[in-house]
């Protein structure tokens, strides 16, 4: 009888071991190990994710991956193996690693991320009959390649495999077989989104170029997400004026997600439509409406493909994360990792650097594992670094370099290149800080973290009146902003003399647990001084002085060092800002 509580799901198995292993290990353990260990990071994975295959399990002479496509599965194995063959012509007979591969499709049953059954049983049994160097396909795996793979087959019969009761019929690929798949959508492993070309609702074929530009700069801008697979103009653009399902487009592009939208034009006025369906289902996740004057018609243009680009890569991006536990184990990880960064309550932090750590072990080439453990660190030395200078703040020091091991990692990811100009902000390099945030924003404008952290470094640079419009642009792009967002966003006030504005923000924040919040209170108690609230301002500084007396870990000390310590780690390049600041809190009489 069936478990209606287990997980099942159909899905290709690929199993693969050594041959000869354990001889191989008596002879030269340490050379063996050292070659598997070369082998896994230069073939195996790269070809695995290559293919959109994700590693199941690893064992000391073999693994299990999954695929959710059987050509995928077999044009990697193939490839493996081809690799495999010519990287060993130096090499003795008698020390080669030779692998044997089996291929099944097949009902699993999920645990975690395991898997187990008959389906993953059969793979590994063929994987056992299969000669050395081969790769042996399970007759329903085979079934599916029909027209999709030039691969020749040949007909293995039907085996008796150990411990399966049926016979399995079996293909083999057959020796010096070309490799080169036919055309094919392959599985991705990231949200895939086609952008369909937006309808000319006008009745006038001369404004069919307006539609097609805002179609186009749509798949220009949400390309720069790396979390996304956008599938490409003309692959969509095919579609133009067929009345086709939604769910028979995703099927055909290989796209989760589908943006399709319209353009009329009326007079002098413009209504545009978008909207965002979930190619699986049909269902509607986002739909919007802009209607604008003409009067600059690619200015609008640019306003509204950027408007549908943030608020799609945002839905689909949180979407996603529900069906992550098909992506790669490190993926997996990390998002669960990058959702407690922003998490405060105790414990929070400790297990966002756990599973930042984990990643980081599963694949030390995952450059956002290192950016996650920055920032965990840099979180760290605000509260455990208080009064320590920075040269002696093991924190900080850790946080710089985890944020350059992710720049050598991977330099044209935007969110490292973020990364590493934040640490050399707090380390007061500004140049640095100011050269890989323009990077990183060229990189992808659309992207809210960036974007609001940009201009903080503006202010920081003694450009605070580049900051607010970048800012609220940030916040149009993540209606559903963190509330970090507005602690820059009170800082650049303040260092454009705004005030009250932002001793009203800092307020907000500030006011539940005012000893919480040291250098929130630090700010704030500024605000008031140069206000000339006097009580209130005395009243904050007390707040100050305790908040940050709280968390000190230098030196015994008092008000004046804190506040030197305070003024020290706001970064501020220029003396006249700092000099505001501490105008600000001398006027509400702290030793400044």
């Amino acid at each position: 009888m069936t478990d209606l509580g287990v997980q099942r799901r159909l899905t290709t198995v690929v199993a693969a071991d050594v041959v000869g292993y354990s001889r191989l290990v008596e002879a030269d353990e340490a050379g063996t190990l050292a070659a598997l260990k070369r082998l896994r990071l230069t073939v195996l994975e790269p070809l695995l994710a290559e293919h959109r295959g994700r590693l199941v399990k690893l064992m000391g002479d073999g693994l299990i991956a999954e695929f959710g496509s059987v050509v995928g599965a077999v044009a990697c194995a193939a490839a493996i193996q081809t690799r495999l063959a010519e990287g060993q012509d130096a090499i003795p007979p008698e020390r080669r690693i030779v692998l044997r591969i089996g291929i099944n499709l097949g009902d699993v049953v999920v645990e975690g991320d395991d898997l187990l059954g008959d389906g993953v049983n059969v793979a590994a049994r063929l994987e056992q009959a299969c000669p050395p160097g081969g790769v042996l396909v399970s007759g329903p795996a085979y079934d599916q390649l029909t027209g999709k793979i030039d691969v020749p087959f040949e007909s293995a019969g039907e085996l008796r495999l150990k411990n399966i009761a049926r016979p399995v019929r079996a293909y083999r690929i057959m020796p010096g077989g070309s490799l080169a798949p036919l055309a094919t959508v392959p599985l991705m492993d990231r949200p895939a989104v086609a952008v369909l070309p937006f309808d000319n609702m006008s009745g006038d074929p001369e404004q069919a170029y307006f539609s097609d530009g805002i179609t186009e700069d749509i798949i220009t801008e949400l390309s720069r997400f790396r979390e996304l697979m956008v599938i490409a103009r003309n692959s969509s653009f095919a579609f133009r004026g067929k009345n086709t399902d939604v769910r028979e487009i995703g099927h055909t592009l290989g796209a989760g997600y589908v943006v399709e939208g319209s353009v009329r034009r009326a007079g002098n006025r413009l209504r545009i439509t978008a909207q965002l369906i979930g190619a699986a289902t049909g269902a509607h996740l986002w739909a919007e409406r802009y209607d604008r004057g003409v009067e600059d018609i690619f200015d609008i243009q640019e306003e509204i493909a950027k408007g549908i680009v943030a608020t799609v890569a945002q839905r689909v991006l949180e979407d996603s994360e529900a069906a992550a536990r098909r992506r790669p184990p490190e993926d997996i990880l990390f998002l669960r990792g990058h959702r407690l960064s922003d998490v405060f309550t105790p414990g929070a932090q400790d297990q966002a650097r756990a599973l930042f750590e984990q990643a980081r072990a599963i694949d030390p080439t995952f450059a956002r594992a290192y950016t996650g453990l920055a920032y965990n660190h840099s979180n760290r030395s605000i509260d455990e670094g208080v009064g320590i200078p920075r040269d002696r703040n093991p924190d900080l020091i850790a946080a710089l370099d985890l944020a350059r091991q992710a720049l050598a990692l991977d330099p044209n990811d935007p969110r490292v290149q973020a990364t590493i100009a934040r640490m050399h902000l707090a380390w007061r390099d500004f140049d640095a800080a100011e050269r890989h945030f323009n990077l990183a924003r060229e990189m992808n404008p659309n992207d809210p973290t960036i974007q609001v952290t940009w201009p903080w470094i503006q202010a920081c640079l003694g450009h605070p009146e580049m900051g607010l419009p970048a800012a609220e642009l940030a916040k149009r792009l993540n209606p559903r902003y963190p509330r970090w967002y507005d602690d820059y966003v009170a800082r650049i006030l303040f260092l454009l003399g705004r005030y009250e504005e932002a001793e009203a923000m800092l307020r907000r924040k500030t006011s539940g647990a005012p000893e919480e919040h040291p250098r929130d209170m630090g700010w704030r108690t500024a605000a008031c001084g140069h206000l000339g609230w006097e009580d209130e301002a005395r009243r904050c500084a007390g707040w100050f002085v305790r908040a940050v007396g709280r968390y000190w870990r230098g030196d015994p000390a008092g008000p004046r060092e804190y506040v030197d310590w305070f003024i020290d780690v706001t970064s501020l390049k220029r003396v006249k800002d700092e000099e505001r600041l501490r105008d600000g809190l001398r006027a509400a009489g702290l030793p400044a």
